[in-house]
């Protein structure tokens, strides 16, 4: 048996289908669009069985940008949590055939208290259809399953409606990266847009020496401090060198190396240093890769030593 040629054939089919219905979009998509945008409500979806999984999906997604949405149980609704609708909330009701049962027996009360519905399902004569003030077809000629029965088609394109309401919405709202990330905080782009420099900033038992330092004494500091370097400052706590272990290698090839030495000496006198500690997490991410360093060192406008910020700090806190 030849399961990749059942893949194929299977994602093959579901394409088809998203394909003939984007060449037909033929409900009021902007009635739609302004009816949410212009509730000052909630965006409530419902359906039963897989209708209602794929509704769970598209309320958590439209939930994510922008849309105030939750799904909520055609049959819970009838057992009380009717109330959870309110009269200034839209309904988006899904049901392939538009006959499920559950759901039908909800539509006269939301008729009755005035709630716009918007409704997915294959036919626009089914009941469900009949009470939207939107309808919007689901209808597919061949589902994915080799018996045509088992939804496949039709919810990977009630899915995909859904996923158009929401890019939509977005749109007519103008929602960005950063609102995005806003209702993300916990996610990477919420870290890439909220988490700054300062949220990650060593300012305590830094490794600072002053530049008078014996290089002897600048390595017990180095080890001490577990950055892999020595920060050089003159009396003001003004940055005036950067003593790498890569430095130290350096200077232990060379003939004349000498632990008497001061750390000045061997130290870069030019570190690459940051004076913005509001800066993105994810920018001073960019900056030490550019410069290809581990260590970035923050100060004031004046030079004076803030803390520093290590690669293995962002990469800790997940920011890439």
């Amino acid at each position: 048996m030849d399961f990749k040629q059942i893949v194929k054939d299977l994602l093959l089919t579901e394409a088809k289908e998203l394909e003939k219905a984007s060449s037909h979009v033929s409900f009021d998509i902007e009635k739609a669009i302004e009816l949410i945008i212009n509730s000052k409500g909630k965006l409530i979806v419902t359906g039963v069985g897989k209708s209602g999984l794929v509704g769970t999906k598209i309320a958590a997604t439209l939930a994510s940008t922008g849309t105030s949405s939750f799904f909520l149980h055609p049959t819970e609704a009838m057992h009380g949590d009717l109330g959870m609708i309110s009269k200034e909330d839209i309904v988006l009701g899904i049901s392939y055939s538009g006959e499920s049962e559950e759901l039908v027996q909800i539509l006269p009360h939301l008729k009755r208290f005035n709630i716009p519905l918007i409704a997915m399902a294959r036919n626009e004569n089914s009941t469900l259809a009949k009470y939207a003030d939107v309808f919007i077809n689901i209808n597919v000629d061949k589902e994915g399953c080799p018996l045509n029965v088992a939804p496949m088609s039709s919810t990977t394109l009630t899915m995909a409606m859904g996923d158009a309401l929401a890019v939509c919405l977005m749109k007519k709202r103008d929602f960005k990266r950063e609102d995005f990330a806003s209702f993300h905080p916990g996610g990477s782009l919420g870290k890439q847009l909220f988490i700054k420099v300062d949220d990650l900033l060593r300012r305590e038992e830094l490794p600072i020496v002053s530049r008078e330092t014996k290089l002897k004494d600048a390595i017990l500091k180095m080890s001490e401090g577990r950055i892999g370097s020595v920060i050089v400052t003159d009396k003001d706590n003004k940055v005036v060198g950067l003593l790498s272990d890569g430095d130290l290698r350096r200077a232990l090839m060379k003939d004349d190396f000498t632990m008497d030495c001061t750390v000045e000496s061997l130290a870069s006198s030019n570190p690459k240093t940051l004076k913005n500690k509001d800066l993105l997490a994810s920018d001073a991410l960019q900056v030490i890769e550019d410069y290809k360093i581990q260590l970035l060192i923050v100060t004031d406008n004046e030079n004076r030593l803030i803390g520093v910020l290590h690669i293995h700090d962002l990469i800790e806190a997940g920011i890439k």
